[in-house]
């Protein structure tokens, strides 16, 4: 046996990782992240040379604005890099799980445990204490999350997927435990490729989707930006301005706008704070816009936005090319029928104050130009969900669910939640028979408190 490297960030265990359970007992797992939960590469087309490019801490800023800003072809639908030597790729090493593993992988942040970047990590822990074994019947679905949730490669590599998962186990059909965004991927399939659905899923588990859309969240992060990490830590990220560069030219993004057609308990808004002049004289006013209503805003405000690239200004305005698009996704999503035989669970979060409304200016400080918003900062109205996707619309799937549940968790929280964990282990008829325990990941028994 060769020397084990030793290294202060782990503690080190052994464990009969037969678990005393037949892996050919266990119908496989298929974990599908969401959007910002996957590892994406910049891949040079001639060389072959990979570099991390999300997520990463040293360098972040830079690395970001020089290989994954972007921009969207009409043409083909796809979000293509400003970098024409260079492709956007998911790495699929550890059958799919270390792309959706911890986000930066460094020692670093193992060493840190920023919790952050930390995706599935500790579900994929839990799984394997409960008998799943990588690359038989446990595998993970990372993907570009810049593009539409109905794409096709997207759709193709997902059902490489569940082909591979059902292949691997002896021919036993495929849970899926979706989070965020991934909720909607996975909707599409299913409303696209309804027949392949039913072969090769039995269960599919959805953990916080934004099955109706995220208003507060996503109408922002088009007008300012988006900030995956707040305090300190966000000294290190992407910063709001360079994210939003790219989030205008996603699909994915306006593909998570609030559904018009859904019936909202209160209307989602953006409210502004305009200062007019008439006849020589000044007055404020508070504009309402809904979910029509704020494209003309959206059209107004991103008139002007643009970045420069390689010496060149390229501009950026709402893209109505997306947005039309993206209202086509929409009627896919709308169709979606949960095949007779598949059994639907939905996890979702509450007990947090989530964005809904958004309003820009102030009485005092109005936006003269709608140009303005876009270098403003927002102040939001909230209702009860996990921070990013409201309860109203994560519960809103539009199907018969075996069972939904409420779980008092953040967003990303829910991904290593004890009590996610306890319903997960109860849907899927396992229990967990090995804690894996280091300083990077503490995974406890989920009977236990």
């Amino acid at each position: 046996m060769g020397a084990r490297c030793f290294c202060p960030c782990f503690d080190f265990d052994d464990h009969d990782h037969d678990n005393r359970t037949a892996q050919t007992e266990l119908d496989p797992v298929l974990l599908v992240s969401g959007i910002g939960g996957s590892i994406l590469h910049s891949k040079r087309k001639k060389l072959g040379f990979d570099t991390r490019v999300w997520v990463r801490i040293l360098l972040a800023d830079l690395e970001f604005k020089k290989k994954l800003w972007s921009v969207y072809n009409p043409q083909t639908g796809y979000t293509e890099t400003l970098d024409k030597d260079t492709e956007i790729v998911v790495p699929g090493d550890d059958y799919g799980l270390y792309a959706i593993d911890i986000l930066d992988p460094s020692w670093f942040v193992k060493c840190i445990h920023l919790k952050e970047v930390y995706q599935f990590h500790d579900m994929i822990d839990m799984l394997v204490g409960c008998g799943y074994k990588k690359g038989t019947t446990l595998f993970g679905y990372g993907y570009d999350f810049r593009q539409s949730n109905r794409i096709d490669k997207l759709m193709e590599g997902l059902k490489v997927k569940l082909e591979t998962a059902y292949k691997a186990s002896g021919g036993r059909k495929v849970n899926i435990i979706s989070h965020s965004m991934g909720g909607l991927l996975v909707t599409c399939f299913m409303s696209l490729h309804n027949d392949v659905f039913l072969k090769y899923v039995s269960k599919w588990i959805c953990i916080a989707c934004p099955f109706q859309g995220a208003p507060g969240c996503i109408n922002d992060s088009l007008l300012t930006g988006l900030q995956f990490v707040e305090g300190l830590e966000s000294y290190f990220f992407v910063s709001r301005w360079t994210m939003h560069q790219l989030l205008v030219e996603c699909p994915s993004i306006y593909e998570m706008l609030a559904n018009p057609k859904f019936d909202w308990k209160e209307l989602p808004e953006i409210q502004v704070w305009r200062k007019h002049s008439k006849d020589g004289e000044t007055f404020v006013d508070l504009e309402s816009y809904g979910p029509i209503e704020s494209i003309s805003l959206f059209e107004e405000a991103l008139k002007h936005n643009e970045l420069s690239y390689d010496g060149k200004t390229v501009a950026l305005p709402f893209n109505f090319s997306i947005l039309r698009w993206a209202a086509e996704t929409r009627q896919v999503l709308n169709n979606a029928k949960l095949p007779d035989g598949v059994c639907f669970y939905n996890i979702y979060g509450t007990s947090f104050d989530t964005p809904f409304g958004v309003c820009y200016g102030s009485k005092t400080s109005p936006i003269e130009d709608l140009s303005e918003i876009c270098h403003s900062m927002p102040q939001y109205s909230y209702v009860d969900g996990d921070e990013t996707v409201p309860a109203e619309s994560a519960k809103a799937d539009g199907f018969a669910a075996v069972e939904r549940v409420a779980i008092a968790a953040r967003h990303r929280e829910l991904l290593r939640d004890k009590t996610v964990f306890q319903h997960i282990q109860r849907w899927l008829g396992v229990e967990q028979r090995v804690s894996i325990r280091s300083k990077t990941s503490r995974v406890a028994d989920a009977s236990s408190k």
